[in-house]
């Protein structure tokens, strides 16, 4: 749902080699799931599943911690799965076209004529991110109302905005267009999503801990999110009302595989919506994307909401489905699923010794000299510096604030998400580097 400052990474492509035949290395595995935890690089759950039979589960980390608790996570703890929620939206829309209620070149007009270039954009361009509807998520008040209940009529208020482009001129990630999917959903079958996605997914092909989530319970296994700030510290809780048909799916890493087993062996969706929703144009499907691993070419999605992340993809030709969530990420879980993948796929990988020790200490008087609020042109958002004790922190428009490790006098990373700020006080300037891009941000005057 929420992107970690601008990008949103997936899988990377690799160098192509031969394809062989996988032979698992749980020990392998379980030792790099162990690292991690104990290094407090992620708390996740992690599941393989092959030819409809699960290969692996596991899970570190903790699923609760208050001054008094810490509950230990297990590959049945419930975490919030952010965007994977779209792959199910999209999956119940095809269901519909299917049914003859749809098609993918209904208008959205037909539903919601009050919201702009309605005539224009069709089903397709809503499942693909070609509508040029804004993304509601990168509005700059966002984070400030996240935690507020809303109803349909608000989030359609607040969808009535100039459109960033005309629909089919390009493709561009948006909420926006699936939170409509899943209003859509909600008509066609007169229900709500959450009595929607039970009838036409999960008691369809039996998921047991996959539904339409609700103010986290970690009495129903539900885990809380955190983000790390030299400890794990209790992240944001965003209101389900919000990421609606877009993110507001709650699931375990073993259910996530077992719904992707089931979409490609035409146990919700035909053969030739499969095909559709494979389909990539501007390296955008129908409610996924491709996932390259080397030779391999596997289909699914990511997420990512308050602390949560997750990532999930089948690969067809080897029938392997591979879901990883979490709640507290101090790493990147694009990282850990190469990790994961190169174990399952036999790959040369050496776990990491996420070795720490280029972290140094600061005192809190000597992080003042970083306040501020920076900003580009070259950038659509500021990043406002302010610390925590003896923490710096790092906030960027319309987005949750994340704590910074200091590896210089003057230089901060955030691993989760690849970020390095290095600060020259004497210029009043903050270089910004992620994942390849730089940017000179200048503090903003008082």
């Amino acid at each position: 749902m929420r992107k970690l400052l601008l990008f949103c990474a997936f899988i990377l492509v690799q160098t192509a080699f031969a394809q062989q035949t996988p032979v698992l290395n749980k020990a392998k595995l379980d030792s790099l799931i162990s690292t991690i935890g104990a290094k407090n690089k992620a708390m996740v759950s992690v599941a393989i599943l092959k030819d409809g039979q699960p290969l692996y589960s596991s899970a570190s980390g903790y699923s609760e911690i208050t001054p008094t608790v810490k509950t230990p996570a297990t590959p049945d703890t419930r975490y919030r799965i952010g965007s994977i929620s779209k792959v199910f939206t999209g999956t119940m829309i095809f269901q519909l076209i299917e049914e003859g209620k749809l098609s993918l070149t209904t208008p959205l007009s037909k539903f919601y004529p009050e919201i702009p270039n309605a005539a224009k954009i069709t089903i397709g361009n809503l499942l693909n991110h070609s509508s040029g509807l804004f993304n509601f998520t990168n509005d700059s008040t966002y984070s400030k109302r996240l935690d507020k209940k809303v109803t349909h009529e608000d989030l359609l208020a607040s969808f009535k905005v100039k459109p960033v482009f005309e629909p089919g001129a390009k493709h561009e990630y948006s909420n926006t267009n699936f939170v409509l999917l899943g209003y859509i959903v909600e008509k066609l079958d007169k229900k709500t999503y959450p009595a929607a996605l039970k009838a036409r997914i999960t008691d369809k092909i039996g998921l047991k801990n996959t539904y339409y989530g609700g103010k986290i319970n970690p009495l129903n296994k539900e885990a809380n999110s955190y983000q790390w700030g030299g400890s794990w510290e209790p992240a944001t809780e965003t209101d389900m009302s919000i990421p609606a048909g877009a993110g507001a799916v709650v699931s375990t890493a073993g259910d996530l595989t077992r719904f992707l087993d089931a979409l490609f062996n035409g146990k919700l969706v035909n053969e030739k919506s499969l095909t559709q929703m494979k389909t990539i144009q501007d390296g955008y499907g129908m409610a996924m994307f491709m996932i390259p691993f080397y030779e391999r070419r596997g289909f699914g999605h990511n997420g990512g909401i308050d602390g949560f992340q997750s990532q999930a993809v089948y690969y067809p030709e080897d029938k392997i489905a591979v879901a990883i969530v979490g709640n507290g990420f101090n790493s990147m879980l694009n990282d850990l699923m190469i990790g994961v993948l190169s174990i399952t796929f036999n790959k040369a990988y050496t776990i990491p010794a996420y070795d720490s020790a280029a972290a140094i200490t600061l005192k809190s008087e000597d992080l003042d000299k970083y306040l501020g609020v920076y900003a580009s042109p070259q950038l659509p958002i500021k990043i406002t510096i302010s610390k925590n004790n003896a923490t710096l922190m790092g906030q960027a428009t319309g987005q949750a604030a994340f704590a910074l490790e200091a590896t210089k006098a003057n230089e901060f990373k955030l691993e989760a998400a690849n970020v390095s700020l290095t600060f020259d006080v004497a210029k009043g300037q903050m270089t910004f580097k992620q994942n390849g891009a730089t940017f000179i941000m200048t503090r903003e005057k008082p």
